[in-house]
Order: C-alpha cells, then structure tokens, then sequence
C-alpha cells in the first residue's frame, strides 16, 4: 500500500464517478424510507469531491458525500424515526458502530453506521431545536475513497 493507502486503511479502488454517485444516491434514499417520517427534505443529491488523504497537495483520490436534512415535523415524529431507523439499518445491510449522545452541548442522538457490502459510512444525527432551531434529523452518507480515472481533475 501507498502513503495515502496507509492513512486510509484500505487501498481506493478504481470506479466510475457517476456510479458512486448512484450508489449514495440509492443509499442515501432508502434511508430516507428506514425514517419513514412525512417532512421536507433539503436538496441537492451527491457530491463528489476530492478525498483527503493528508498527503501530500495533489489530490488523488474522490469521495461522494450526500448531505442533507429531514425537517418541518416535531420530535416525537423525528424520534419515531430515528427508532425505525436504528431497528432496520442492521436488517438492510448496514452495521451501526455507535449509537447514543454525540459530544456536543445539547447531547444530540447520533446513529453511525457503515454499509457491509459498499462500506459507505452513515451519520444521522437528530437536533431536537433545544437550541432555539427548528428539530430536524441531519443525514449525512458518504462513500470510501476512490480513483476515478476516467474524469479529469476539475
């Protein structure tokens, strides 16, 4: 393994861009479906970005991000969910690797969790609005590292 590799702790294999971008995509909206909460859902869909490495200035590597957020219902809607949430995640295919308070002030109920077969990795964090904002379940999905020879650096 290369220096990047070693920091990584795996090897990024070669794929298409658009593919894991599908792939976050799918992932991403059957998350959205585990939730099974009636809100809205902030926009756009999958990013790819470069993949920090640490290494040295000239990127290598791409990672696609899927970042977005369930709002405009209460707790007890967004609470129901992060429960289905954390009951189907194991039975579709995804190992949750912490689940409980995160580290910030408000103690918000965090679920992370990795995808067995993608390893594609999951924060879900729900902000109940103790903080004077309105409750909402931020989603975070995000594929490994990969090379992407196909697509010239942008």
């Amino acid at each position: 393994m290369d220096n990047d590799a070693n920091k990584l702790g795996y090897e990024p294999v070669v794929r298409d861009k658009r593919e894991v971008e599908d792939e976050v995509g799918s992932l991403s909206s059957r998350v959205l479906e585990m939730l099974r909460v009636k809100g809205q859902v902030t926009e756009p869909g999958p990013m790819t970005n470069f993949c920090e490495t640490g290494g040295d200035d000239t990127p290598r590597y791409r990672v696609v991000a899927h970042p977005w957020s369930l709002y405009g219902v209460d707790n007890n809607a967004l609470g129901k969910g992060m429960d289905r949430l954390a009951d189907q995640l194991p039975k579709k295919g995804w190992k949750v690797v912490r689940q409980g308070p995160d580290s910030s002030k408000n103690r918000n109920l965090e679920i992370v969790a990795v995808h067995v077969t993608t390893h594609t990795h999951l924060e879900v964090t729900w902000m109940k609005g103790q903080d004077g904002h309105e409750p909402l379940i931020s989603v975070d999905v995000t594929s490994r590292c990969f090379r992407d020879d196909h697509t010239p650096n942008d």
